[in-house]
């Protein structure tokens, strides 16, 4: 295990909160969807209404990992949830334990905050991920699909 440590993203860290995103991005084979720039993730990461929070994870002072999150809301539960949109560590630090760490201190904040729930999606071809996140605890739900309306076919409901 590497020696890591975890905070709060800060202002600062937002060109290389963009840099890995992209490198994400890249992992995923979806480049051509990027649109993330440094202004648009400040906005809503430190604005005057932030929708998300981001952890990052250094070591030997570098960031070398983060993880995006948000509150959604469980109507069947009646509590927030915490939703990890992204968690992302450099390919030369996977296995450092920097990845567990990020996922188990969102759990702890799901706990702390006295959300109902924490979850997250994992694209199918992941198995690494899969295998990762199922050792962690969680379940692969089999019977849910994401359903999303974006780009073109969002802009069409507008008024």
């Amino acid at each position: 295990m590497t020696s890591y440590t975890l905070r709060p993203a800060e202002a600062r860290d937002v060109a290389v909160l963009v840099t890995l995103v992209e490198e994400l991005a890249e992992f995923e084979s979806l480049t051509h969807m990027l649109a993330l720039t440094r202004e648009s993730l400040h906005q809503h990461l430190f604005g005057d209404k932030p929708v998300v929070e981001a952890l990052v994870g250094e070591i030997d002072g570098e960031v070398e990992g983060f993880a995006l999150f948000f509150t959604n809301f469980s109507t069947f539960l009646g509590k927030p949830g915490l939703y990890l949109e992204d968690l992302y560590v450099r390919a030369a630090h996977r296995g450092s334990g920097l990845g567990k760490g990020l996922l188990t201190r969102l759990a702890q904040l799901a706990v702390e905050r006295d959300y109902g729930r924490f979850e997250w999606s994992v694209l199918d071809w992941n198995e690494n991920a899969i295998r990762f996140y199922e050792r962690m605890g969680a379940t692969v739900l089999p019977d849910w699909r994401i359903c999303r309306i974006s780009g073109a076919a969002l802009e069409k409901f507008r008024p």
